[in-house]
């Protein structure tokens, strides 16, 4: 793997350093999952990755058996109506999607699901076999967690891995985390023992609006994997619907006085806390998208 390229801008750089234009070299094969429940405040992570399956056209090629793994009284079937009122029963589930980035040699490997209930352990290591079969070459978990932030300002994205070669490439660290965890740590770990380089990918969501949706942070953890993965994803829509969801919370602060005390706390607490520099890196990670949009545009 080579190193990651510090030369700015750097909009050829691939997947964490591999060079990925079209025809360049073998394909190189991401994978992305979330999970709904506990890993997934304001369902971010798992609209986030909906959102790639969607605008990449992903096609499923692999699911669990639901029976193996849920329990239907904690995690419901539901009942879901067409548009011409035929109904069918949707049964929690886990899928991988397979999609193709235009223009690249990167395939994106979408896995989306329900937490599951028992049999972690072989859960995990059906996915994984799996993930090896497709030839897997990167696994990023995505998460997202309830946190005291401001809505008004950036969402904070925190990117670790387990991986040392990752840690190097990226200038990121491994996670000093010590408590219960998710699926979504579990894959990630196992993911890593197994020999599959790894990285977490968590979004902070304002506790104080954690209803779903949560546009602003869908945003965040998608433009971090644009980062990450330099493509471009086609998210015009999720921008509006993020300014418009930041007006609202933004209304609805301004008629509770309580809650515009506390916006303004969390507000000076985050501006303290976050360096100088942050602002250049986040001017001249915009710049860069800017340029990947202006060159695929």
């Amino acid at each position: 793997m080579s190193g990651f390229d510090e030369t700015f801008p750097q909009p050829e750089a691939g997947p964490f350093g591999i060079v990925q234009e079209a025809g360049s070299g073998e394909r190189v094969r991401v994978l992305i999952g979330a999970f709904e429940g506990w890993n997934d405040a304001g369902d971010a992570a798992t609209d986030a990755v909906k959102l790639l399956a969607e605008a990449f056209g992903a096609v499923e090629d692999f699911e669990v058996s639901p029976d193996e793994y849920y329990d239907y009284q904690y995690s419901r079937p539901r009942i879901v109506r067409s548009a011409t009122g035929e109904s069918r029963i949707v049964w929690p589930t886990t899928r991988m999607l397979r999609a193709s980035v235009p223009g690249t040699n990167l395939d994106l490997i979408l896995l989306h699901g329900w937490e599951p209930s028992y049999r972690w352990s072989s859960f995990a290591a059906e996915i994984l076999e799996h993930a090896t079969q497709l030839e897997v070459d990167f696994v990023v978990m995505v998460g997202a967690l309830l946190a005291d932030v401001p809505h008004t300002r950036p969402i904070p994205i925190t990117v670790t891995s387990e991986t040392e070669e990752l840690q190097q490439e990226l200038e990121i660290t491994g996670s000093d985390y010590d408590g219960p965890t998710g699926v979504v740590g579990v894959l990630s770990h196992l993911a890593s023992m197994s020999g599959i380089p790894s990285l977490s990918l968590w979004a902070a969501v304002p506790h104080y609006v954690a209803q779903s949706p949560s546009p602003k942070a869908q945003l965040a953890v998608l433009r971090r994997l644009e980062d990450l993965l330099r493509i471009t994803v086609p998210m015009d829509a999720l921008v509006e619907d993020s300014e418009a969801w930041e007006r609202g919370v933004d209304d609805l602060a301004e008629e509770d006085p309580e809650i515009a005390a506390y916006v303004a706390k969390l507000e000076e607490a985050k501006d303290t806390a976050d360096l100088p520099e942050a602002s250049g890196d986040a001017i001249a990670q915009e710049f860069e998208r800017f340029l990947r949009r202006r060159d695929q545009g």
